[in-house]
Protein backbone atom coordinates (compact mmCIF):
# COMPACT_ATOMS: atom_id res chain seq x y z
CA UNK A 1 0.00 0.00 0.00
CA UNK A 2 1.34 3.69 -0.52
CA UNK A 3 0.83 5.67 2.58
CA UNK A 4 0.39 9.12 3.61
CA UNK A 5 0.93 10.66 7.09
CA UNK A 6 -0.21 14.00 7.67
CA UNK A 7 1.98 16.03 10.20
CA UNK A 8 5.43 16.93 11.10
CA UNK A 9 5.65 16.50 14.70
CA UNK A 10 7.08 14.11 17.33
CA UNK A 11 3.75 11.97 17.03
CA UNK A 12 3.58 11.78 13.17
CA UNK A 13 7.65 10.31 13.48
CA UNK A 14 6.67 7.74 15.70
CA UNK A 15 3.04 6.49 13.53
CA UNK A 16 5.76 6.91 10.55
CA UNK A 17 8.21 4.39 12.88
CA UNK A 18 5.39 1.73 13.89
CA UNK A 19 3.96 1.79 10.04
CA UNK A 20 6.82 1.36 8.18
CA UNK A 21 7.78 -2.23 9.98
CA UNK A 22 4.44 -3.30 8.74
CA UNK A 23 4.73 -5.60 5.73
CA UNK A 24 1.83 -3.98 3.93
CA UNK A 25 3.52 -0.60 3.44
CA UNK A 26 5.25 -0.44 0.31
CA UNK A 27 5.36 3.46 0.16
CA UNK A 28 5.57 5.92 2.89
CA UNK A 29 5.44 9.50 2.69
CA UNK A 30 5.08 11.99 5.18
CA UNK A 31 3.97 15.91 4.84
CA UNK A 32 5.70 17.93 5.61
CA UNK A 33 7.29 15.52 8.33
CA UNK A 34 10.92 16.72 9.66
CA UNK A 35 14.22 15.73 10.17
CA UNK A 36 14.29 12.27 11.80
CA UNK A 37 11.31 11.32 9.71
CA UNK A 38 12.90 12.13 6.31
CA UNK A 39 15.54 9.38 7.38
CA UNK A 40 12.83 6.80 6.81
CA UNK A 41 10.17 8.00 5.08
CA UNK A 42 9.36 10.49 1.83
CA UNK A 43 8.65 14.02 2.89
CA UNK A 44 6.46 16.28 1.25
CA UNK A 45 5.90 19.75 1.38
CA UNK A 46 2.12 19.87 1.14
CA UNK A 47 -0.48 22.42 3.07
CA UNK A 48 -2.29 19.66 5.27
CA UNK A 49 -4.47 22.30 6.42
CA UNK A 50 -5.63 22.69 2.56
CA UNK A 51 -8.43 20.10 1.84
CA UNK A 52 -8.40 20.30 -2.08
CA UNK A 53 -4.51 20.47 -2.20
CA UNK A 54 -4.09 17.23 -0.16
CA UNK A 55 -6.63 15.58 -2.22
CA UNK A 56 -5.03 16.46 -5.21
CA UNK A 57 -1.44 14.82 -3.59
CA UNK A 58 -3.15 11.58 -2.80
CA UNK A 59 -4.39 11.07 -6.00
CA UNK A 60 -1.28 11.76 -8.22
CA UNK A 61 0.93 9.44 -5.99
CA UNK A 62 -1.88 6.83 -6.38
CA UNK A 63 -1.98 7.17 -2.16
CA UNK A 64 -4.60 4.81 -1.05
CA UNK A 65 -4.88 5.52 2.76
CA UNK A 66 -4.34 8.49 5.08
CA UNK A 67 -3.37 8.79 8.19
CA UNK A 68 -4.36 12.55 9.79
CA UNK A 69 -2.18 13.02 12.36
CA UNK A 70 -3.16 16.39 14.27
CA UNK A 71 -6.17 17.59 15.04
CA UNK A 72 -6.05 21.16 13.24
CA UNK A 73 -6.61 19.26 9.77
CA UNK A 74 -9.47 17.18 11.22
CA UNK A 75 -11.24 20.00 13.13
CA UNK A 76 -10.88 21.83 9.32
CA UNK A 77 -12.81 18.90 7.50
CA UNK A 78 -9.55 17.46 5.31
CA UNK A 79 -10.72 14.14 6.74
CA UNK A 80 -13.81 14.44 4.83
CA UNK A 81 -12.45 16.04 1.86
CA UNK A 82 -10.50 12.85 1.46
CA UNK A 83 -13.38 10.61 1.81
CA UNK A 84 -15.63 12.78 -0.78
CA UNK A 85 -13.03 11.70 -3.07
CA UNK A 86 -13.31 8.21 -2.44
CA UNK A 87 -9.45 7.76 -0.54
CA UNK A 88 -9.14 5.60 2.71
CA UNK A 89 -8.66 7.83 6.03
CA UNK A 90 -8.17 7.27 9.38
CA UNK A 91 -9.22 10.07 11.40
CA UNK A 92 -13.01 11.72 12.03
CA UNK A 93 -15.19 14.15 10.49
CA UNK A 94 -14.85 17.72 10.93
CA UNK A 95 -18.39 17.39 13.07
CA UNK A 96 -16.94 14.53 15.01
CA UNK A 97 -14.12 16.30 15.71
CA UNK A 98 -15.68 18.88 17.51
CA UNK A 99 -15.23 16.60 20.69
CA UNK A 100 -11.76 18.50 21.10
CA UNK A 101 -12.41 21.50 18.86
CA UNK A 102 -15.08 22.36 21.50
CA UNK A 103 -15.03 22.04 24.67
CA UNK A 104 -18.62 23.28 25.27
CA UNK A 105 -19.66 20.81 22.73
CA UNK A 106 -18.19 18.05 24.58
CA UNK A 107 -19.89 18.56 27.89
CA UNK A 108 -22.97 18.64 25.49
CA UNK A 109 -22.43 15.33 24.37
CA UNK A 110 -21.30 14.37 28.45
CA UNK A 111 -24.69 15.39 29.03
CA UNK A 112 -26.57 14.08 26.97
CA UNK A 113 -24.43 9.99 27.37
CA UNK A 114 -24.67 10.77 31.30
CA UNK A 115 -20.81 10.22 31.09
CA UNK A 116 -19.44 11.48 34.60
CA UNK A 117 -17.39 14.88 34.01
CA UNK A 118 -17.00 17.78 35.74
CA UNK A 119 -19.45 20.52 36.23
CA UNK A 120 -19.46 23.36 33.68
CA UNK A 121 -21.20 26.54 32.85
CA UNK A 122 -20.64 28.15 28.92
CA UNK A 123 -19.79 31.88 28.67
CA UNK A 124 -19.70 34.19 25.58
CA UNK A 125 -18.78 37.29 27.61
CA UNK A 126 -16.75 38.20 30.00
CA UNK A 127 -18.44 39.84 32.64
CA UNK A 128 -20.93 36.78 33.46
CA UNK A 129 -18.10 34.43 33.27
CA UNK A 130 -15.95 36.92 36.36
CA UNK A 131 -19.35 36.63 38.11
CA UNK A 132 -19.38 33.10 38.27
CA UNK A 133 -15.67 32.65 39.12
CA UNK A 134 -16.31 35.36 42.19
CA UNK A 135 -19.69 33.04 42.81
CA UNK A 136 -17.94 29.42 43.16
CA UNK A 137 -14.60 30.49 44.42
CA UNK A 138 -11.13 28.23 43.51
CA UNK A 139 -9.63 26.13 43.00
CA UNK A 140 -11.26 26.19 39.71
CA UNK A 141 -10.67 25.68 35.52
CA UNK A 142 -10.85 28.11 32.53
CA UNK A 143 -10.72 26.77 29.46
CA UNK A 144 -10.72 28.61 25.95
CA UNK A 145 -13.67 26.51 24.34
CA UNK A 146 -11.83 26.17 20.87
CA UNK A 147 -7.95 24.73 19.76
CA UNK A 148 -5.42 26.08 21.56
CA UNK A 149 -2.61 24.19 20.75
CA UNK A 150 -2.86 22.39 24.37
CA UNK A 151 -2.25 25.65 25.98
CA UNK A 152 -5.83 26.95 26.69
CA UNK A 153 -6.41 25.62 29.92
CA UNK A 154 -5.80 27.40 33.40
CA UNK A 155 -6.11 25.66 36.78
CA UNK A 156 -6.64 28.98 38.62
CA UNK A 157 -5.92 28.76 42.54
CA UNK A 158 -6.89 32.26 43.26
CA UNK A 159 -9.51 34.17 41.94
CA UNK A 160 -7.40 36.52 40.38
CA UNK A 161 -5.47 33.90 38.03
CA UNK A 162 -9.11 32.83 37.26
CA UNK A 163 -10.08 36.54 36.23
CA UNK A 164 -6.32 36.64 34.52
CA UNK A 165 -7.56 33.90 32.42
CA UNK A 166 -10.49 35.51 31.59
CA UNK A 167 -8.77 38.48 30.45
CA UNK A 168 -6.54 36.83 28.24
CA UNK A 169 -9.19 34.52 26.44
CA UNK A 170 -11.67 36.94 25.75
CA UNK A 171 -8.80 39.76 24.85
CA UNK A 172 -7.59 37.50 21.75
CA UNK A 173 -4.50 35.80 23.85
CA UNK A 174 -5.72 32.63 21.80
CA UNK A 175 -7.52 34.03 18.94
CA UNK A 176 -11.23 32.56 18.17
CA UNK A 177 -10.72 29.75 20.60
CA UNK A 178 -11.24 31.72 23.09
CA UNK A 179 -14.22 33.57 21.97
CA UNK A 180 -16.30 31.70 24.07
CA UNK A 181 -15.54 29.99 27.53
CA UNK A 182 -15.87 27.07 29.56
CA UNK A 183 -15.70 27.27 33.60
CA UNK A 184 -15.00 23.50 35.25
CA UNK A 185 -15.24 22.52 38.53
CA UNK A 186 -11.70 21.68 39.89
CA UNK A 187 -11.46 17.68 39.99
CA UNK A 188 -8.92 16.05 42.39
CA UNK A 189 -7.30 13.00 41.88
CA UNK A 190 -4.87 11.59 39.41
CA UNK A 191 -5.14 12.30 35.36
CA UNK A 192 -4.28 9.73 33.16
CA UNK A 193 -5.09 8.80 29.66
CA UNK A 194 -6.74 6.34 27.76
CA UNK A 195 -6.71 5.45 24.09
CA UNK A 196 -9.69 3.77 22.10
CA UNK A 197 -9.84 3.44 18.18
CA UNK A 198 -13.77 3.94 16.81
CA UNK A 199 -14.87 2.90 13.69
CA UNK A 200 -18.27 4.43 14.12
CA UNK A 201 -19.73 1.57 15.70
CA UNK A 202 -17.17 -0.47 17.50
CA UNK A 203 -14.56 0.49 20.18
CA UNK A 204 -11.32 -1.24 21.06
CA UNK A 205 -9.26 0.04 23.70
CA UNK A 206 -5.26 0.19 22.48
CA UNK A 207 -3.44 1.24 25.21
CA UNK A 208 -2.82 3.78 28.61
CA UNK A 209 -0.40 6.36 28.94
CA UNK A 210 0.81 8.93 31.67
CA UNK A 211 1.96 12.73 30.56
CA UNK A 212 3.70 15.53 32.48
CA UNK A 213 2.40 19.09 31.42
CA UNK A 214 4.31 21.03 33.62
CA UNK A 215 7.66 22.12 32.16
CA UNK A 216 9.90 21.47 35.57
CA UNK A 217 10.60 18.70 37.69
CA UNK A 218 8.32 17.71 40.67
CA UNK A 219 5.23 19.03 38.01
CA UNK A 220 6.25 22.47 38.83
CA UNK A 221 6.20 25.23 36.20
CA UNK A 222 3.89 26.61 33.46
CA UNK A 223 1.97 23.50 31.53
CA UNK A 224 3.19 23.10 28.45
CA UNK A 225 2.26 20.30 25.67
CA UNK A 226 4.09 17.79 27.66
CA UNK A 227 7.34 16.92 28.57
CA UNK A 228 7.36 13.28 28.81
CA UNK A 229 4.85 10.30 29.15
CA UNK A 230 5.07 6.27 29.82
CA UNK A 231 2.73 3.29 29.18
CA UNK A 232 0.89 1.33 30.76
CA UNK A 233 -0.34 3.76 33.38
CA UNK A 234 -0.85 1.99 36.44
CA UNK A 235 -3.55 4.56 37.85
CA UNK A 236 -5.99 2.60 35.02
CA UNK A 237 -6.50 -0.78 36.36
CA UNK A 238 -8.30 -3.33 34.44
CA UNK A 239 -11.49 -2.31 36.82
CA UNK A 240 -11.11 1.22 36.53
CA UNK A 241 -10.74 0.75 32.55
CA UNK A 242 -13.94 -1.33 32.15
CA UNK A 243 -15.71 2.03 34.31
CA UNK A 244 -14.38 4.43 31.44
CA UNK A 245 -15.16 2.09 28.64
CA UNK A 246 -18.64 1.60 29.69
CA UNK A 247 -19.65 4.78 31.41
CA UNK A 248 -17.45 7.11 29.37
CA UNK A 249 -16.14 6.06 25.90
CA UNK A 250 -18.75 3.47 24.50
CA UNK A 251 -22.05 6.13 25.68
CA UNK A 252 -19.82 9.16 23.90
CA UNK A 253 -20.13 7.03 20.61
CA UNK A 254 -23.26 6.33 20.54
CA UNK A 255 -24.61 9.16 21.21
CA UNK A 256 -22.18 11.00 18.39
CA UNK A 257 -23.37 8.00 15.87
CA UNK A 258 -27.47 8.61 17.13
CA UNK A 259 -26.71 11.97 15.79
CA UNK A 260 -25.72 10.93 12.53
CA UNK A 261 -21.87 12.52 13.22
CA UNK A 262 -20.55 8.57 14.15
CA UNK A 263 -16.58 9.13 14.95
CA UNK A 264 -13.95 7.09 13.72
CA UNK A 265 -10.69 7.43 14.33
CA UNK A 266 -8.82 7.27 17.74
CA UNK A 267 -10.63 8.75 20.62
CA UNK A 268 -8.46 10.25 23.61
CA UNK A 269 -9.82 10.11 26.55
CA UNK A 270 -8.56 12.19 29.54
CA UNK A 271 -9.57 11.16 32.85
CA UNK A 272 -9.28 11.99 36.25
CA UNK A 273 -9.35 9.05 38.83
CA UNK A 274 -10.09 9.28 42.13
CA UNK A 275 -11.33 6.36 44.80
CA UNK A 276 -10.92 4.21 41.68
CA UNK A 277 -13.27 5.45 39.46
CA UNK A 278 -13.09 7.70 36.26
CA UNK A 279 -14.44 11.25 35.17
CA UNK A 280 -13.46 12.91 31.83
CA UNK A 281 -11.43 15.86 31.70
CA UNK A 282 -11.18 16.53 27.82
CA UNK A 283 -11.66 14.43 24.68
CA UNK A 284 -8.79 14.71 22.51
CA UNK A 285 -9.73 13.23 18.48
CA UNK A 286 -6.09 12.24 17.03
CA UNK A 287 -3.28 10.50 19.59
CA UNK A 288 -1.52 12.62 22.25
CA UNK A 289 1.88 13.96 21.45
CA UNK A 290 4.11 12.48 23.22
CA UNK A 291 1.92 9.69 24.48
CA UNK A 292 1.65 8.40 20.76
CA UNK A 293 5.33 7.97 20.76
CA UNK A 294 5.37 4.97 24.07
CA UNK A 295 2.01 3.20 22.81
CA UNK A 296 3.70 3.07 18.63
CA UNK A 297 7.25 1.95 20.76
CA UNK A 298 4.79 -1.21 22.46
CA UNK A 299 2.48 -1.67 19.81
CA UNK A 300 5.20 -1.63 16.55
CA UNK A 301 3.78 -3.32 13.23
CA UNK A 302 0.86 -4.09 14.68
CA UNK A 303 -0.60 -0.53 14.89
CA UNK A 304 -0.94 -0.16 11.40
CA UNK A 305 -3.50 -3.45 11.03
CA UNK A 306 -5.76 -2.07 13.87
CA UNK A 307 -5.50 1.32 12.42
CA UNK A 308 -6.42 0.19 9.01
CA UNK A 309 -8.96 -1.93 10.23
CA UNK A 310 -10.29 0.99 11.93
CA UNK A 311 -10.59 2.65 9.00
CA UNK A 312 -12.18 0.10 6.80
CA UNK A 313 -15.25 -0.54 9.80
CA UNK A 314 -13.15 -3.25 10.99
CA UNK A 315 -12.23 -3.08 14.52
CA UNK A 316 -14.72 -6.05 15.58
CA UNK A 317 -11.96 -8.69 13.76
CA UNK A 318 -9.01 -7.49 15.51
CA UNK A 319 -7.74 -7.50 18.50
CA UNK A 320 -4.50 -5.60 20.50
CA UNK A 321 -1.72 -8.13 21.04
CA UNK A 322 0.15 -6.32 24.19
CA UNK A 323 3.58 -7.30 25.33
CA UNK A 324 4.33 -7.27 29.14
CA UNK A 325 6.69 -4.37 28.68
CA UNK A 326 6.69 -0.57 29.54
CA UNK A 327 7.75 2.15 27.08
CA UNK A 328 8.76 6.00 28.69
CA UNK A 329 9.77 9.08 26.55
CA UNK A 330 11.80 11.60 27.82
CA UNK A 331 10.50 15.34 25.82
CA UNK A 332 13.91 17.27 24.95
CA UNK A 333 13.19 20.89 24.50
CA UNK A 334 14.68 24.18 23.21
CA UNK A 335 16.01 26.46 26.12
CA UNK A 336 13.28 28.81 27.20
CA UNK A 337 10.06 26.87 26.17
CA UNK A 338 7.18 26.67 26.90
CA UNK A 339 7.67 30.69 26.57
CA UNK A 340 10.21 32.55 23.83
CA UNK A 341 13.09 29.88 22.62
CA UNK A 342 15.48 30.17 20.13
CA UNK A 343 15.64 28.20 17.21
CA UNK A 344 18.43 26.87 14.93
CA UNK A 345 21.09 25.45 17.45
CA UNK A 346 22.72 22.44 16.57
CA UNK A 347 22.50 18.78 18.00
CA UNK A 348 24.79 16.52 18.04
CA UNK A 349 25.86 12.60 18.70
CA UNK A 350 21.94 11.02 17.37
CA UNK A 351 24.07 9.32 14.79
CA UNK A 352 25.67 7.26 17.31
CA UNK A 353 22.45 6.59 19.57
CA UNK A 354 20.76 2.91 19.32
CA UNK A 355 17.60 2.23 16.60
CA UNK A 356 15.99 -0.73 17.66
CA UNK A 357 12.81 -2.04 19.00
CA UNK A 358 13.53 -0.61 22.40
CA UNK A 359 15.33 2.93 21.42
CA UNK A 360 14.53 5.29 19.40
CA UNK A 361 14.56 9.38 18.97
CA UNK A 362 11.58 10.39 17.67
CA UNK A 363 12.02 13.91 15.78
CA UNK A 364 9.30 16.69 16.87
CA UNK A 365 10.80 20.10 15.92
CA UNK A 366 14.11 19.17 13.24
CA UNK A 367 15.41 20.50 10.56
CA UNK A 368 18.51 19.50 8.34
CA UNK A 369 20.87 21.64 7.69
CA UNK A 370 23.65 21.51 5.19
CA UNK A 371 24.23 17.80 6.55
CA UNK A 372 23.22 18.73 9.99
CA UNK A 373 19.98 18.49 12.84
CA UNK A 374 19.29 21.78 13.86
CA UNK A 375 16.13 22.68 16.39
CA UNK A 376 13.62 24.38 14.76
CA UNK A 377 10.79 24.39 17.12
CA UNK A 378 9.74 24.14 20.64
CA UNK A 379 9.43 20.28 21.89
CA UNK A 380 12.41 18.92 19.76
CA UNK A 381 13.01 15.69 20.67
CA UNK A 382 11.14 12.75 21.95
CA UNK A 383 13.89 10.23 23.59
CA UNK A 384 12.02 6.82 23.38
CA UNK A 385 12.76 3.22 25.06
CA UNK A 386 11.17 0.29 26.38
CA UNK A 387 12.07 -2.31 28.98
CA UNK A 388 10.60 -5.48 30.91
CA UNK A 389 9.87 -2.29 33.75
CA UNK A 390 8.88 0.66 34.34
CA UNK A 391 12.49 1.74 36.03
CA UNK A 392 14.64 0.04 32.97
CA UNK A 393 12.76 1.87 30.56
CA UNK A 394 13.62 5.02 32.31
CA UNK A 395 17.38 4.18 32.50
CA UNK A 396 17.82 3.63 28.89
CA UNK A 397 15.87 6.42 28.13
CA UNK A 398 17.61 8.65 30.05
CA UNK A 399 21.35 7.08 28.97
CA UNK A 400 20.54 8.24 25.72
CA UNK A 401 19.68 11.66 26.84
CA UNK A 402 23.07 11.86 28.26
CA UNK A 403 24.90 10.99 24.65
CA UNK A 404 22.93 13.54 23.39
CA UNK A 405 25.08 17.02 23.18
CA UNK A 406 22.72 19.44 22.84
CA UNK A 407 23.55 23.18 25.16
CA UNK A 408 20.75 24.63 23.51
CA UNK A 409 18.15 22.06 25.35
CA UNK A 410 16.89 21.06 28.22
CA UNK A 411 14.75 17.99 29.82
CA UNK A 412 12.91 16.96 32.73
CA UNK A 413 14.57 14.31 34.77
CA UNK A 414 11.85 12.97 36.49
CA UNK A 415 9.71 11.52 34.05
CA UNK A 416 7.96 8.41 35.36
CA UNK A 417 7.81 9.64 39.54
CA UNK A 418 4.02 9.26 39.72
CA UNK A 419 4.46 5.08 39.06
CA UNK A 420 8.23 4.49 40.12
Amino acid sequence: MNILILGGGGREHALAWAVKQNPKCDRLIVAPGNAGIAMLAECADLDIMDGTAVVSFAEENAVDFVIVGPEAPLAAGVADALRAAGILTFGPSAEAARLEASKGFTKEICDAAKAPTAGYARFSEKAAAAAYVRAEGTPIVVKADGLAAGKGVIVAMTVEEALAALDDMFGGEFGDAGAEVVIEEFMEGEEASLFVLCDGTDVLAVGTAQDHKRVGDGDTGPNTGGMGAYSPAPVLSDAVMAQAMDQIVRPTVAEMARRGTPFQGVLYAGLMILDGQARLVEYNVRFGDPECQVLMMRLGAQAFDLIHACAEGRLGEVQVNWAEDHALTVVMAANGYPGAYAKGSQIRGLEELPEDSSHMVFHAGTVERDGSVVASGGRVLNVTARGTTLSEARDRAYAMVDRIDWPGGFCRRDIGWRAL
